[in-house]
């Protein structure tokens, strides 16, 4: 199973299920295991405490893995948005006639690039968005070409074309960190062993004779970091996205 592809009222619906059918699992069993007479219930604040640990390291496991991902993304929107700025002030000391069509592929290259971040990766819209901005850096790279052969000595046209590949390198960098996701393997991993963990707790603390309430509390609680954990590798869809101000910014900036 893809989560990344699922819309986030499925994503919800299927933790929903799966963990809150293993703690109502566990419950049920503890209910008729309870009422044995040889049922032991010596062992079972170890087992509990045991239970405990697990989720709380797979839980940490997951949501380090999905928080360091999403912090790349942001590095590398800020870092696009700074390489844009500086090729747009850079493009400004080229001479005509480079200088004015490179300034508005400039231009066209920024809206490009905001556009990319309100779309989800894999699609075909995504796609159709990165080959425009592969062909507008087809573009510019042109007339830096042109801007070098008119003055091959001149200071400017090389500055401008070293912070131009720049620009690009990181729009690669920034691509392919929206595709470095956490595998599903470990996803699928959290999410079972954390409803199994989760079921056998229910399972232990209804044999203790303890309120059902503990248990769905603690099931509520670990919802919330999976789905949290989830959101956090899903940087175009979802509730938490990378914000893409800095791009904004720059777009304002130009021509000012």
């Amino acid at each position: 199973m893809d989560f990344f592809r699922l819309s986030t009222a499925a994503l919800a619906a299927i933790l929903v299920a799966v963990v809150g059918g293993s703690v109502a699992a566990g419950i049920l069993i503890g209910r008729v295991r309870r009422d044995r007479p040889n049922t032991t219930h010596e062992p079972v604040g170890v087992v509990q405490g045991t239970l405990l640990g697990l989720v709380g390291l797979l839980l940490a496991f997951g949501l380090s893995m999905a928080v360091g991902r999403y912090e790349a993304r942001r590095t590398l929107v800020v870092q696009e948005a700074n390489d844009i700025g500086t090729t747009y002030l850079r493009a400004e000391l080229l001479s005509a006639p480079e200088r004015d069509p490179s300034l508005a592929l400039l231009v066209e290259y920024t809206d490009a690039a905001i556009a990319l971040a309100d779309v989800v990766p894999d699609t075909r819209v995504y796609r159709e968005r990165i080959a425009k901005i592969e062909m507008l850096q087809g573009q510019l790279w042109t007339l830096a070409g042109d801007a070098v052969k008119a003055d091959p000595v001149g200071t400017a046209p090389r500055l401008y074309i070293e912070v131009l590949n720049d620009m690009f390198d990181t729009h690669t960098s920034r691509v392919a960190s929206l595709s470095n996701r956490v595998p599903t393997p470990v996803m699928l991993l959290l999410v079972v062993g954390s409803a199994i963990a989760l079921g056998a707790l229910a399972l232990f603390l209804t044999l203790l004779g303890r309120s059902v309430m503990t248990s769905l509390v603690t099931a509520v609680v670990l919802l919330i970091i999976l789905f949290v954990s989830f959101d956090l590798d899903r940087p175009n869809r979802g509730f938490i996205t990378v914000p893409d101000t800095q791009l904004v910014q720059v777009r304002q900036s130009m021509g000012q």
